[in-house]
């Protein structure tokens, strides 16, 4: 593979979103660790979430429980409605193993990709340190450090930190590669074989989604180090056939890192929607019964769409939810748009009626044509079988 990954980084917009305080950082935590549980840990973000979340950027009640580090999990199976869905033990050891093969011999396969023939010439900072801040830091020092020797540097599972909603997010790519003219290259590795040049279309956007997330991420210290570039191609390593042979493909995430980002933009901060809610308010699995686990999920508006299904672990529950409230999200994110202020189905089937609604909105005016033209094959139909 060549090392001509040419499409170079740029600066990450300017935000008008006031910077918040350490004190309101402190008060944020200490709220979000009440409605989780004061003695549960949280449940960290990754970006398969993230990129997940991104998608769905009007749900405030993912964007609080991620934000709070709940367990969405055990909530949706407390609360009856497991999701069933997650990567299997086997496919988590294969990737592990694949990993560990790429990484071997001090990356000699992973920077064979990268044309770099003599692991001996390339840098492998150790970025062990105390707790994710530590890490984070580190990580960053070690780019930085990189950047300037001007050789080639692998980072072997760097963190990064993103800031969602106003809260951090601790991120943690399989690889980051820096090449002699200061560019940086999210590598991602993945179990899924590449046949004849080419993997699952569905698995690779996944996986581009998620690479998304860390490019963002690296771009916020890139920002902070002169000469950085962040490289806009991913480097997706994954087996070669049906063998165990590394090879890799470049993937363009410029599309993708730009709707990521316009989404976690728009997303709501964390610290509004905590304050909006009744005091004593607790997601705690352990401590709390079934009752009020449902209450709290319920003071939490959310946006259910059929997506949801894959991506969050409480789809199911929402679904539910929003199906006994007859809601037209349940047939998708595009229908409710077209129907726009009907919100039910109820209300949808009586504008098409002529029981309800303004017949000058176009959503009306389409919903009584369809059942005029509906009615006429009809009649047509019973009129054919008379004959």
């Amino acid at each position: 593979m060549s090392t001509s990954l040419d499409d170079g980084g740029s600066r990450p917009p300017q935000t008008t979103d006031p910077v918040p305080t350490p004190a309101s950082r402190r008060r944020t935590r200490e709220r979000l660790a009440e409605l989780r549980g004061p003695a549960v840990p949280p449940r960290p973000l990754d970006a398969r979430a993230l990129a997940a979340l991104a998608a769905n950027p009007g749900c405030r009640r993912r964007a609080l429980l991620d934000g709070a580090g709940v367990d969405k999990g055990a909530l949706a199976t407390a609360l009856g409605s497991p999701a069933p869905f997650g990567q299997s033990q086997f496919a988590i050891v294969r990737g592990n193993s694949f990993e560990a093969r790429v990484k071997a011999d001090g990356g000699r396969e992973l920077l064979r990709l990268f044309g770099v023939e003599d692991p001996g010439t390339v840098s492998v900072p150790d970025l062990s340190a105390s707790g994710p801040e530590g890490r984070t830091a580190r990580t960053a020092l070690a780019l930085r450090e990189a950047t300037a020797a001007g050789g080639w540097t692998l980072l072997d599972h760097p963190l990064l930190t993103l800031e969602v909603a106003g809260s951090p997010v601790h991120l943690e790519p399989d690889a980051v590669v820096v090449d002699p003219a200061g560019r940086w290259t999210v590598v991602e590795i993945k179990s899924f074989p590449m046949v004849d040049g080419a993997a699952d279309a569905a698995k690779v956007g996944a996986a581009a989604r998620q690479a998304a997330v860390y490019v963002l991420a690296l771009e916020r210290v890139a920002a902070l180090t002169e000469g950085a570039e962040v490289v806009h191609t991913v480097l997706l390593v994954c087996p070669k056939d049906f063998s165990n042979l590394p090879t890799g493909s470049v993937v363009d995430v410029r599309k993708q890192r730009a709707v990521t980002r316009r989404q976690l933009e728009r997303l709501t901060r964390i610290e509004e929607i905590a304050e909006a809610l009744p005091e004593g308010l607790s997601f705690d699995v352990e401590g709390c019964s079934a009752e009020e686990l449902a209450a709290a999920v319920e003071a939490v508006p959310h946006a259910y769409a059929p997506e949801c299904l894959a991506a969050c672990e409480m789809g199911f529950h929402c679904r539910s939810r929003a199906r006994a409230a007859d809601a037209v999200q349940t047939l998708g994110r595009s229908v409710r748009g077209e129907l726009g202020g009907l919100t039910t189905v109820g209300a949808v089937l009586a504008a098409a009626r002529g029981e309800l609604g303004d017949p000058e909105d176009p959503a009306v005016a389409a919903l009584r044509r369809a059942r005029a033209l509906r009615q006429e094959a009809l009649d047509e139909a019973e009129a054919a079988a008379c004959r």
